[in-house]
């Protein structure tokens, strides 16, 4: 059974290796996993989490639903006492929830922003974010040695949970919107309300945004908010390919300002009132120069390898230090674990911020950024300018290359090392980083990240320059490495 836990959680096709049977076994290897001595890897949290409750919770995708009432069925049949959410919710929600009821751990069905014929696992720690890597690997662990034993999952008839109690339906959005208004300032909103299109992309953080800017002055339309398993036909994800009809409402004058999040809800992507998009680089650069700037906030910057350098250049302006992490929300999890962080980021939108759970949040980031404009009192395209005249300019874009054959990934990693340009686009490259695949940094800050798949013939290329001729000289060397695998 060929079922891996990537950087956050399981993920595959639905009814060719996400099915029923697999879910049920993926459960009890988490029921096993959970219940073992020292689950939790000496991490220490405060209150001690209930070591017998569990959260549930799912997504808008095809049998989400039933998914996770399979899933609240093991749970319960080894024992544990199940949270299971009574409708769709985000998973930042489910996050919080975990933390907030003081449980031991949590499961989410989604597949996040992946194309809808997929479906997933995330699994949740006690702290409120996902399960670190060591933690995946205890549920691997556990689930290979199962499968070799023969042993299948325990099971409880579902109505029978229900009435000895071991299983029980909840709405998880009050106390999350409870936190989330002590993190948000609704009064700077409510004294200069915004017009807001929401487009929740079909996914699950659809009415979430809306409720929580009820009775600011706010008018909020939101699209795409139906239950809709198919998404439109698109992948969930906040980037500008797929937000044409986010783009479209603005156009015809129904905001200035939009939201998108993603199928779950944990990214966020914007668009300015011209329905220009705003990337997650310009998201989490406002945000932090306003944390620092109006709120006067302190703490460490955490962000990943692949995002912008505007960041390092605001944080040095404020005295902040700066941790650069591989891709991916759990390396950034694991620094708001052990220290104050103000902010902490990736590419992808994924972003949260001090207060708030160890987790990328699409809705509290949306609000965020709502209340930057409203204190600002300029249009968000204004914001943005202004953000590049003073620490930019900084151009983005990234592309996925394939392969003509195979290459281990380490192997090209070498490859990289060795061959380092001297110059790409005329300018010298000063510094090679292996944080994550090997990252170009020239001399004008500009950079180029190549990042080899370790599951397909394909590099991830990332490019971040000061002009768009910079940016399209380190993809095209990008391409050229690509091109050298014959």
């Amino acid at each position: 059974m060929p079922i891996n836990f990537g950087t956050d959680g399981w993920r595959a096709v639905i009814s060719e290796t996400f099915t029923f049977h697999n879910l049920r076994m993926v459960t009890q290897a988490i029921a096993d996993a959970v219940a073992s001595e020292g689950w939790l890897n000496g991490i220490k949290i405060e209150p001690e989490p209930d070591p017998n409750l569990m959260i549930v919770g799912f997504d808008t995708r095809f049998l989400s639903d039933r998914y996770a009432k399979e899933a609240a069925r093991v749970l319960a049949a080894n024992g544990f006492q199940v949270m299971l959410c009574q409708a769709d919710a985000p998973t930042p929600v489910i996050s919080f929830t975990v933390k907030n009821k003081n449980a031991i751990g949590g499961i989410m069905i989604t597949a996040s922003h992946n194309a809808p014929r997929y479906n997933g696992v995330k699994l949740k720690a006690a702290y409120g974010g996902s399960a670190l890597p060591e933690l995946c690997r205890k549920v691997e662990v556990y689930l290979n040695d199962n499968e070799s034993q023969g042993r299948g999952p325990n099971l409880i008839d579902y109505d029978v949970a229900r009435e000895k109690g071991l299983i029980t339906r909840f709405n998880p959005l009050p106390d999350y919107q409870e936190h989330i208004r002590k993190l948000i300032d609704f009064d700077i909103i409510a004294e200069n309300p915004q017009y807001v299109v929401v487009d929740s992309m079909y996914g699950s953080g659809r009415g979430v945004i809306k409720g929580l800017l009820e009775g600011t002055g706010c008018e909020v339309l939101e699209i795409r908010n139906e239950m809709n398993p198919g998404f439109g036909g698109v992948h969930p994800e906040p980037i500008g390919s797929y937000l044409s009809a986010l783009s479209g409402a603005i156009c015809l004058g129904k905001g200035s300002i939009g939201l998108a999040t993603d199928g779950d809800a944990d990214r966020l992507g914007a668009m300015d009132e011209r329905g220009v998009f705003v990337d997650p680089h310009k998201i989490m650069a406002l945000s932090l120069r306003y944390l620092a700037e109006n709120r006067k906030l302190k703490g460490s910057v955490v962000r990943t390898v692949s995002t912008t350098r505007m960041i390092d250049l605001l944080a040095k302006r404020y005295g902040l230090t700066v941790h650069e992490t591989p891709v991916g929300f759990n390396h950034i999890a694991d620094y708001m674990l052990t220290e104050p962080v103000l902010i902490g980021g990736e590419e992808s939108g994924g972003i949260s911020f001090l207060g708030h759970i160890p987790e990328g949040d699409g809705i509290l980031m949306g609000l965020l950024l709502v209340e930057i404009v409203a204190a600002a009192g300029v249009p968000l395209s204004e914001l943005v300018t202004e953000l590049l005249d003073d620490v930019g300019p900084a151009n983005y874009s990234r592309l996925d290359q394939r392969l003509k054959r195979p290459v281990a990934k380490q192997k090209m990693v070498n490859k990289l090392i060795t061959e380092a340009p001297e110059k790409i686009g005329g300018v010298r490259v000063a510094e090679v980083s292996t944080k994550d695949g090997v990252k170009y940094i020239l001399e004008d800050n500009s950079w180029l990240l190549i990042r080899p798949s370790g599951t397909e013939p394909v590099l991830r290329v990332y490019a971040e320059g000061r002009t768009e001729e910079m940016v399209q000289a380190l993809l095209a060397y990008g391409e050229s490495i690509a091109a050298s695998v014959t």
